[in-house]
């Protein structure tokens, strides 16, 4: 299994705190963000490389950041080359970027960079293994402005996904799913398929809304938080939370 961490936004909502740093590498209580997602990463026996994908910014700082880490899993910083949010690839774009670079023909495990969670990654993977088939990440959400944020999942008794709908304006059910997902090796092939038809490149949450409809995908519904790092009201939050621990 190889792992992405998606970390080649440009996140324009926190200028000027990101205009030329990343936002994965912000502290929270004294630590980069990114270090909480690598703690989780680690503890996958499966995963034996790790690729941060960022763009031309803010290359040099998660270059820094990887040979500081000296990490157990090698981590290998992806350059996608791109200079502003104009001309960005995308989170699918940066995804088939990393596969297409490195010949990536494993299982992968996805992660937003900018997610602060408190889930066990090894109970999703174990959840992954039960099914071997796509997973989501998804908690019950009871806020409905909050849920038109998310793609929003609707699944049956065994949480296969019945219907998936990208930041919906009515959502019908309160599973909003978020930014870490496994996909297996086989499920590889779709992403071209989605680029050659035109697809939209941008949020992730997107391929799994296509892929549903031609594979299984399963939901696995979490405890705990998780924390979609991209304003400065949750930054803010999230610090406040993570200096107290």
């Amino acid at each position: 299994m190889k792992c992405i961490l998606l970390c080649a936004g440009y996140a324009t909502r926190l200028f000027p705190l990101t205009e030329n740093f990343p936002k994965a590498l912000l502290t929270i209580g004294n630590r980069p963000l990114l270090d909480y997602i690598l703690d989780e990463v680690n503890t996958i026996d499966e995963v034996s490389d790790i690729f941060v994908v960022t763009n031309n910014r803010y290359y040099n700082h998660f270059e820094k950041w990887a040979k500081e880490k000296n990490n157990n899993k090698p981590i290998k910083v992806i350059n996608d080359h791109t200079t502003s949010n104009d001309d960005r690839l995308g989170a699918i774009g940066d995804i088939m970027y990393v596969i297409n670079e490195n010949n990536i023909q494993d299982d992968l495990l996805i992660i937003a960079g900018d997610n602060l969670f408190t889930y066990k990654l090894k109970d999703v993977v174990n959840f992954y293994k039960e099914k071997n088939k796509t997973v989501l990440c998804a908690k019950e959400l009871n806020d409905i402005n909050l849920l038109k944020r998310f793609a929003v999942a609707k699944v049956d008794e065994n949480n296969k996904v019945i219907d998936l709908v990208e930041k919906p304006s009515n959502p019908e059910s309160n599973l909003g799913v978020y930014a870490t997902y496994i996909y297996p090796k086989e499920i590889i092939k779709y992403f071209d398929e989605y680029k050659n038809e035109g697809n939209n490149m941008d949020s992730p949450g997107h391929f799994p809304q296509y892929l549903y409809k031609k594979e299984d995908v399963y939901v696995y519904k979490f405890d705990g938080e998780c924390y979609d790092v991209g304003t400065h009201e949750t930054l803010k939050e999230v610090n406040e939370i993570y200096s107290k621990k």
